[in-house]
């Protein structure tokens, strides 16, 4: 697959996935949202999704393991049966669904976050638990299809009123195992082949790279200027996603 991509091609690929875990090292999050529409342009969405999904594991796991004790456990366990059914689900999409009628659906629903992410956001009043059913039943589905089910979780646990120490340790563990179940239904569908692992190794020094250097920037922008951008970001990839 690499040799079969031109110089040009490369040079995409290589900026996006430098730009997309530069964003992730400087906001802890967003890799797989700036990554996947951008390099589905270039390569087929079935590649695409596990490559991003491995790479996103990697640095996910550091921050998951390390504040494991605060945890919500009663808050992430009732959405795992849903996350797997959703899962399920999507890699039977994988195996039946046209990859350009995968990549529209990715376009749309980009597309969708990045107008959500421009508009006003809300203070979330306290919800049920039962919330983890659609969460976690989206967030497997989405995050499969187009490894970026994050904003299905981020709602939910708004919704649980966690604070922000127990907020962000459990939206890494829930990345950690969300993670973790996506690449094993990954490779028991065949979707890791030896182009996928080169692709990895390929993408691993770019991973590195940008998260230390986004880790030490510092930046006059204010956090809504920020996720402004990349709103803006995803707005320009899900419109070429669309019109590709």
């Amino acid at each position: 697959m690499l040799t079969a991509m031109s110089t040009t091609q490369v040079a995409f690929a290589v900026t996006v996935v430098l730009t997309a875990y530069l964003v992730r090292g400087m906001a802890g999050f967003g890799s797989g949202l700036v990554a996947i529409p951008l390099l589905t342009l270039v390569l087929p969405v079935s590649l695409v999704v596990p490559v991003v999904g491995l790479l996103d594991y990697t640095a996910s796991l550091g921050h998951g393991i390390r504040y494991r004790r605060e945890v919500r456990w009663r808050d992430i366990l009732p959405m795992l049966p849903f996350t797997m059914a959703g899962m399920l689900m999507a890699l039977l999409l994988f195996k039946t669904v046209d990859g350009a009628m995968l990549r529209k659906g990715m376009g749309v629903f980009v597309l969708a976050y990045g107008t959500y992410n421009l508009l006003p956001q809300r203070a979330w009043q306290l919800g049920s638990r039962l919330w983890a059913v659609p969460a976690g039943g989206l967030g497997g589905l989405v995050g499969t299809l187009f490894g970026t089910g994050g904003p299905f979780y981020v709602i939910y646990l708004a919704l649980r009123g966690l604070d922000k120490l127990h907020f962000r340790a459990t939206i890494a563990m829930l990345f950690v195992l969300d993670g973790g179940s996506r690449i094993a239904g990954y490779l028991a569908s065949g979707l890791y082949s030896m182009d996928t692992l080169r692709l990895v190794a390929a993408a691993f020094p770019l991973l590195a790279l940008g998260m230390y250097v986004g880790g030490h920037i510092h930046t006059n922008l204010s956090e809504k200027a920020f996720k402004r951008g990349i709103a803006m970001l995803l707005l320009g990839s899900g419109g070429a996603l669309l019109l590709h």
